[in-house]
């Protein structure tokens, strides 16, 4: 079956469950399950225990619910029966469900789109009216200073104001970037190569201090059709943001490995679709962490925790990844660092992954 499948008796032993039920809650199948009480086969999930357990007590059960699982970061969809005796009376019940994720990955995707699409809109027409402007301050202002040389104060002023100007500028050009429809050059790309020139781009544009890099890349690691250029963007901006975050001392760690990533057959036309080998790259470091209420919007454009930043980088991030038809996620926990995950396709991704 394509959905899994959850029974319990009325005194909370498990009654049935389908391996794609193990599969999708991340179980390992034991003999001794069947029998057992729910809250002793689901210790670790004590939200799928919460839904079934509650099951005897609500007048109107749940249909075509969502149930988020955090620590899988899944969702699923369910549906919630009893099951009765011939005098009516519950003896059970019966959870269906769905892995959900990809779906809502994919309606996420489309979600960015539309923001995208409203933001390029407005980009384009502010973009070229504020270039011009602050390209006369830049020019003026750099010809006043030359004409009080001998004014300490009026040079530091002037300095500050062609400083600010540059910033400004340099924001409105990463917004047009950001809107721009990415049009990639794709070619067969050592992901290796593309490491190794990201740690030195990211070099050059934060000061690295006493921070130790490791470079862990799996000996055979396939080479994969993408943006040499695009790609070197990507990961020297999260190495860039590590280095930040660091402010001079601790680890960064970049590990690159061969995966897997199991279809889900609703995207296919065959359930013995083969897996599609990908490129898991991981940029991991030892620094403060992301709080749990920042996580979800570090992607969003224009949000940013630095006083000179635009919000605009780790959004440029996950736009590259989504052309390439990855995926970008991150998990962090405060005190002990942040790690970004970027999951690649190893050739031209078929229609389920993308």
């Amino acid at each position: 079956m394509r959905n899994g499948v959850l029974a319990i008796h009325r005194d909370g032993s498990l009654a049935l469950m389908n391996d794609e039920a193990y599969r999708i809650f991340a179980l390992t199948r034991q003999p001794t399950d069947l029998g057992s009480p729910l809250s002793e086969v689901f210790r670790d999930r004590p939200d799928v225990v919460r839904v079934l357990s509650g099951s005897f007590e609500m007048s109107t059960l749940p249909n075509r619910a969502e149930l988020r699982l955090k620590d899988l970061d899944r969702v699923i969809g369910y549906t919630l029966s009893q099951v009765k005796d011939d005098s009516g009376q519950p003896i059970g019940a019966v959870l269906f469900f769905k892995d959900l994720t990809q779906v809502e990955q994919l309606e996420e995707r489309e979600r960015l789109r539309d923001r995208l699409a409203s933001l390029g809109e407005m980009a384009a027409g502010i973009a070229h009216e504020l270039k011009n402007p602050l390209a006369g301050i830049e020019v003026m202002a750099g010809l006043l200073r030359r004409q009080v040389p001998e004014s300490p104060d009026a040079q530091s002023l002037l300095a500050d104001i062609i400083s600010e100007a540059k910033l400004a500028n340099s924001i409105v050009v990463e917004m047009l970037e950001f809107v721009r429809p990415i049009r990639l050059q794709v070619e067969r790309t050592d992901l290796t190569e593309v490491l190794h020139q990201s740690v030195t781009l990211a070099e050059s544009k934060v000061p690295r201090g006493e921070v130790a890099v490791e470079l862990d890349v799996a000996s055979g690691l396939p080479m994969i059709d993408a943006d040499h250029n695009q790609l070197c963007q990507v990961f020297s901006n999260l190495i860039t943001n590590a280095f930040e975050a660091l402010d001079g001392r601790g680890q960064v760690r970049i590990a690159a490995s061969i995966d897997t990533a199991a279809h889900d057959p609703a995207f296919t036309m065959s359930d013995s679709a083969p897996d599609a080998p990908t490129i898991v790259v991981d940029v991991v470091d030892s620094g403060p962490g992301v709080p749990a209420d920042m996580r979800d919007r570090i992607f969003d454009p224009f949000f940013t925790t630095k006083p000179q930043g635009s919000g605009l980088g780790l959004p440029i991030v996950r736009k590259i990844v989504d052309a390439h038809d990855g995926r970008i996620d991150v998990s962090s926990v405060l005190g002990a660092g942040t790690r970004f995950r970027v999951t690649l396709p190893s050739a031209s991704a078929p229609a389920w992954f993308k």
